[in-house]
């Protein structure tokens, strides 16, 4: 979707590093393919949400999404089903989440 189509204001985007714990891996993947499937069905305003796993190292993943705008983010933050899904995503972890933020201009 062009700069235009969003209505000019940048996005918000995250890309966040998650190291997994091995013996959690299954349960983390089955947890972030029934939350991306949800952002898809439900939030018309994230444009992007994805998962992906490393190939040199099986529990570590990237997970990259894009909003139309803050408010776009705001609501993925509050929808339920991110506050049902996130929690026990958190758990699988086994270092703390590395999050950075940017802006969207394209």
């Amino acid at each position: 979707m062009s700069k235009a189509e969003r209505g000019g204001a940048p996005g918000k985007s995250f890309i966040a590093t998650l190291q997994v714990k091995p013996e959690k891996r299954d349960e983390f993947i089955a947890l972030q393919t029934e939350l991306k499937a949800l952002v898809h069905e439900h939030e018309p305003d994230a444009y992007v949400y994805e998962v992906m796993q490393a190939d040199d190292d099986p529990d570590l993943f990237y997970c990259i999404a894009t909003f139309k705008d803050e408010a776009a983010f705001d609501h993925h933050m509050h929808i339920d089903f991110h506050d049902r899904l996130v929690p026990p995503i958190l758990e699988c972890l086994a270092e703390d989440m590395q999050l950075g933020f940017f802006r969207s201009h394209a």
